[in-house]
């Protein structure tokens, strides 16, 4: 029982890690443009170069 002192606390550090670095992936753009890629995988013309 006594591990559960040590596991919470750092299950919920994780956890708060993982939603900072989610909440910066949104502000920061990330997910711009989905539809864009799901397109872009179905040409047949190589794209070496992402759009920026």
């Amino acid at each position: 029982m006594e591990i559960l002192g040590i596991l919470i606390p750092a299950t919920l550090f994780l956890g708060g890690v993982g939603l900072i670095a989610f909440i910066w992936a949104l502000k920061s753009k990330q997910f711009d443009d989905p539809q864009g890629d799901a397109n872009r995988i179905l040409t047949k013309e190589y794209d070496d170069k992402p759009k920026q």
